[in-house]
């Protein structure tokens, strides 16, 4: 299992290091090969599976439910990995400056999100790695946290230029519903880490080959206009269209 993972992360590794030319349709390396944008989600990654069933994680789990108790139950982890996602419109509607027009945030989101539910249940039905409360085994990885990370990974893509404290602030909520996969004994560390990296690396794609499905008919159409809009007691949108 661990052998098949750790080529499932070059894999994925190897696709953060180079670009796809526009105008030769030819792979060729745009950095070194431990380049800034993967290593994260890679390390990630590596990590979780290396611990994945070890004394290590065994023992961690059981001292941090020994510290909340046995019947710790505390869902929030339910809606924090949501949270980036409302953080990403309502600093649109607020009118901070983002990399892309709302449509393609969308765009990038989906995807991103698509893509690392799709590995991340591939894995699961695959791996099949107990859970920490024996449940079921589809603890490995964490899709929870896979969401949570994907989802603050696209936040982070959109403002890290323009409002780094919102851009890092999203992988704070996507960190509380890791934390809190493992509290509610839902998951084990390695889930969690395995996920995180998962969801990190798979927005990091979407977005270095983001050209490749540019389409926005609302930036290009001049005569159709669809923004968020906030009136202060109501969030909607505004639609005008000339004919």
């Amino acid at each position: 299992m661990k052998t098949n993972c750790i080529f499932c992360i070059l894999l994925i590794s190897c696709a953060c290091f180079g670009q796809i030319d526009s105008t030769t349709t030819t792979f060729r390396s745009e950095k070194p090969l431990l380049s800034k944008k993967s290593i994260i989600p890679a390390s990630l990654m590596l990590s979780g599976i290396l611990l994945s069933g070890s004394n290590f994680e065994k023992n961690l789990q059981r001292d941090l439910r020994n510290k909340v108790g046995n019947d710790f139950s505390y869902p929030i982890d339910n809606y924090t990995r949501f949270a980036p996602i409302a953080q990403l419109y309502i600093a649109d509607i607020a009118g901070v400056p983002s990399k892309n027009h709302w449509f393609d945030q969308t765009k990038n989101l989906i995807i991103s999100v698509v893509i690392t539910q799709a590995i991340t249940g591939a894995m699961k039905n695959s791996i099949f790695k107990l859970r920490p409360n024996e449940f079921n085994a589809d603890a490995f990885p964490s899709g929870h946290t896979s969401h949570a990370f994907a989802n603050a990974s696209v936040l982070y893509e959109e403002f890290k230029e323009s409002s780094p404290l919102l851009a890092y602030s999203g992988y704070a909520f996507a960190t509380t519903t890791g934390t809190f996969r493992m509290l509610n004994n839902k998951h084990w560390l390695s889930d969690v880490l395995v996920g995180a990296g998962l969801g990190i690396a798979v927005t990091k794609l979407v977005y270095h080959f983001d050209y490749l499905f540019s389409w926005n008919p609302f930036k290009k159409s001049k005569d159709t206009v669809l923004t968020p809009t906030y009136n202060g007691s109501a969030v909607g949108f505004y639609f005008s269209k000339q004919f």
